[in-house]
């Protein structure tokens, strides 16, 4: 049936080139408008016939194709009538394949350039995330170096620190050793200031005890002097008033001395009249009895309690012991006088073999006793005189004035120590003396 369609000469086409021959331009131009319509319905119907064609195998097709395409291109009409033959109409089923293959081939383009932005924003992405990754590492790797030499500088900064404090504690200690050094030699200086201070003290104590005069009794004796001898005090002392001075000091100190070694009268003087009447119990070395030497009647007195109211010249020994370190004795005087002060002598530590028998805390009372009076009565009529210590570093002599104003006549002394310097046997008294005045006696 195509090949019937396709050997059909076309009428048109051979009337067309018959009448161009002899036609005027305007009969001309409604052929070529004529030509144009046959044209396109002869390009549609050539369409088909591809189609037509393309359908059928190639071994079916008949032989005069060629001949028929070869008529149509020699048909008389030019190369400008070819666009004017009208185009085969395609059928709905081949337009709508047409259109689902370029949707395809549409849908295939754009899966292909999405796959394509697909891949490359993968890319992107990758390479986004490689260097992210790579900054990431680089960023562990820094924050691990710095971690590290963070470890470092504090291992350091622990030693420094360590060692800061071992050097401060060493400091410390030396400066804590040094201060208690300081300290200790200070206190060592101190104590031997102290010590200094105080046998200063005494030293002048003992030198105003001697009788020495001070400063301003020998500023008294001056002017009493100049006035005296060279009748002005607005005369300057010289050399040989010095002289004259210290020859009438030394003078009044050996006539003092040679008084008794005090230059005071002593009423408890054994050689002018006094005497023991009682004491506690004496110290006597050997096997008999300490009370083999005691005397005859009511108060039985040791033989050697007479030493005590005696000169002993600084001769060691020459002392009345009694037993133990505390005791007591009672003295009767020469006569009745008024007291003003007692004195007590131990031997002297230049030549004593040991000092430790001194006395050292006493008391001293007394009372008037006439003859018979009753002895019940003593304790009314005793009164204490004064109280004191010992000290073994003073003056060997040394005097105790009376503490209250006595204005009642005594006859009777009593002496009581209640210890000593350390000797748990013995205590010894080497001298006793009281001084006062007697009422009864005016000198001339």
């Amino acid at each position: 049936m195509s090949a019937s369609n396709a050997a059909v000469p076309n009428p048109a086409a051979n009337a067309s080139s018959t009448l161009e021959l002899n036609a005027t331009p305007e009969s001309r131009r409604r052929v070529a408008v004529t030509e144009k319509k046959s044209s396109v319905d002869n390009a549609g119907n050539m369409n088909d016939l591809d189609r037509k064609i393309r359908g059928q195998s190639l071994h079916e097709r008949p032989k005069n194709i060629a001949e028929v395409k070869r008529g149509l291109v020699a048909s008389p009409i030019g190369p400008r009538r070819k666009k004017g033959i009208p185009k085969p109409e395609k059928l709905k089923w081949q337009t709508f394949v047409s259109v689902v293959t370029k949707i395809c081939l549409l849908l295939v383009a754009v899966l292909w350039l999405g796959q394509l932005i697909w891949r490359w924003e993968a890319m992107i992405r990758y390479n986004r995330d490689f260097s992210s990754l790579d900054s990431e590492s680089r960023l562990f790797e820094v924050e691990t170096s710095m971690k590290s030499v963070s470890k470092m500088l504090q291992v350091q900064v622990d030693v420094v620190e360590k060692k800061i404090f071992t050097e401060v504690g060493i400091a410390k200690r030396e400066l804590k050793r040094q201060v208690e050094e300081k300290d200790l030699m200070f206190e060592e200086e101190l104590k031997r200031l102290v010590s200094q201070t105080d046998n200063l003290d005494k030293s002048l104590a003992e030198l105003k005890g001697t009788g020495f005069l001070l400063k301003e009794e020998f500023r008294t004796f001056l002017d009493k002097y100049k006035g005296r001898n060279l009748g002005s005090s607005n005369h300057d002392v010289t050399l040989d008033d010095v002289r004259n001075f210290a020859k009438e000091v030394v003078k009044k100190e050996i006539e003092k001395h040679a008084a008794d070694g005090l230059g005071k009268v002593d009423y408890a003087l054994s050689s002018g009249g006094a005497r023991v009447i009682g004491h506690s119990e004496p110290f006597v070395v050997g096997k008999f009895s300490n009370w083999l030497a005691l005397g005859k009647g009511r108060n039985r007195v040791h033989s050697n309690a007479q030493k005590m109211l005696e000169p002993s010249f600084g001769e060691p020994g020459q002392c009345f012991a009694l037993q133990g370190n505390n005791g007591f004795v009672e003295i009767r005087l020469r006569t009745g006088i008024v007291p003003e002060a007692v004195t007590l002598e131990h031997v002297s530590k230049s030549v004593a073999y040991d000092r430790s028998s001194a006395p050292k805390d006493c008391m001293v009372s007394a009372w008037f006793e006439e003859p018979g009076s009753d002895p019940s009565k003593r304790a009314e009529m005793t009164f204490i005189l004064t109280k004191f210590s010992y000290d073994l570093e003073k003056s060997n002599a040394q005097t105790f004035k009376v503490e209250a104003a006595i204005s009642g006549i005594i006859n009777i002394v009593r002496l009581d120590f209640s210890s000593n310097h350390g000797s748990s046997t013995l205590t010894c008294i080497y001298r006793f003396r009281v001084h006062g005045y007697d009422p009864n006696f005016t000198s001339e």
